[in-house]
């Protein structure tokens, strides 16, 4: 019966952290947890200290310009944790945040562990000391991060990834597309997803891209009864797109059925992340696009490591989906991609095939519970 304390700070974070702590109580019964979080966790257990949304959790690009605000809440979590004595400290990726609460848990006796590794792969592997000083496990998600961190003498646990669980969980749950209309109010009408991400800055960055794009592909007269869904995040509300959207009746927002949306769409534009393999994983042929202020792109075509942004493309290491970037990602680029993912019949045949293999090199299901099961495994030997 051991007491848990799990920190998530976006919405990836509350839907792995929720699924985690379903394994935590399946393989500890008795088992107490506390948590910064959201919804998703908060569903699963009481015990919720903070919620995401609030901004109770800070990534590291606002510690600049929120100082004081980072550390209020650091020190917030700190005295939290010191208080309630947890036997563990789990840690679910946002690295901003999360470093400076390992550092901390670690001085101060507290078992660490790490779930969902911080992208040292791709930048900043200067981090790798700190995961390999003040966590005491960490545990990953993606095949390609084992010879990665081996190399880097991190102890480290793989059980699959938990976006396998998500997914297919969310299938589980399928409706049909009549059930899907009734319930969005939405109308019988082919689609194209939109997912703009989940940050203002994202937001303000792909929005006005978006509804240009959907402004040219509705001009043509085969997509002129085509409805754009974007899917909205969890974190935000409708405010945050009706000014971009503006009169565009072709144009509508859905709430927390980001995988639905996916399912009934005939393509999907993807702002690059997490819901790029969601994508793959349900299986809607995508486009990748991402956009950034030109200072932050110099800066991380100077640190970034990798050939891929997308994580399905980094599994395969290959192209298996375009990714229209910074100049590349313009209406016209997104036009061309879209009416070649719905068009063309072998380009999305050869897309579902690196899907497949996606989804095989993440393994099974299971991995939430797995890796709940390795952590009170590891908790019982020291």
């Amino acid at each position: 019966m051991a007491r848990w304390y799990i920190i998530a700070g976006e919405a990836s974070g509350d839907l792995h952290g929720s699924n985690l702590m379903r394994g935590l109580f399946a393989a500890d019964p008795g088992a107490e947890m506390r948590f910064w979080g959201g919804d998703m966790m908060a569903a699963v257990s009481n015990g919720l200290v903070k919620d995401y949304r609030e901004g109770a959790v800070i990534g590291f690009s606002q510690v600049l310009l929120h100082p004081r605000k980072f550390a209020r809440r650091l020190e917030d979590c700190k005295r939290d944790i010191v208080a309630w004595k947890p036997d563990a400290v789990v840690l679910i990726d946002y690295p901003g945040f999360n470093f400076k609460i390992a550092e901390f848990a670690h001085k101060a006796g507290f078992k660490v562990f790490y779930y969902i590794a911080p992208k040292v792969w791709a930048s900043r592997e200067n981090r790798v000391r700190k995961l390999k000083e003040y966590v005491d496990k960490l545990f990953i998600i993606f095949p390609f991060e084992i010879p990665y961190f081996t190399s880097k003498g991190v102890d480290f646990i793989y059980k699959g990834n938990p976006l396998v669980d998500a997914v297919d969980r969310s299938s589980a749950m399928l409706q049909t597309r009549t059930e899907f209309l009734e319930d969005t109010g939405l109308p019988d009408k082919p689609m194209i997803a939109l997912l703009p991400g989940s940050r203002s800055g994202e937001i303000s960055s792909m929005m006005p891209v978006y509804m240009k794009f959907a402004d040219l592909l509705r001009s043509l007269p085969e997509y002129s009864d085509y409805l754009f869904v974007i899917a909205g995040a969890p974190s935000r509300s409708l405010e945050d797109y009706s000014g971009y959207i503006g009169g565009r009746e072709y144009v509508k927002v859905v709430f927390g059925k980001s995988h639905a949306v996916m399912r009934q769409a005939r393509a999907a534009v993807v702002n690059s992340g997490t819901a790029s393999l969601e994508c793959a994983l349900v299986g809607t042929p995508q486009v990748v696009a991402y956009r950034t202020a030109l200072l932050n792109y110099l800066l991380a075509r100077m640190i970034i490591k990798v050939r891929f942004i997308s994580l399905g493309n980094l599994i395969l290491d290959k192209m298996c989906f375009r990714e229209l970037l910074q100049d590349y990602f313009t209406p016209e680029n997104l036009l061309h991609e879209v009416r070649r993912l719905i068009e063309d019949q072998d380009y999305r045949e050869e897309m579902m095939a690196g899907y497949a293999r996606i989804r095989e090199s993440l393994g099974g299901g299971g991995a939430s519970e797995a890796v709940a099961k390795a952590m009170v495994e590891e908790l019982g030997n020291h």
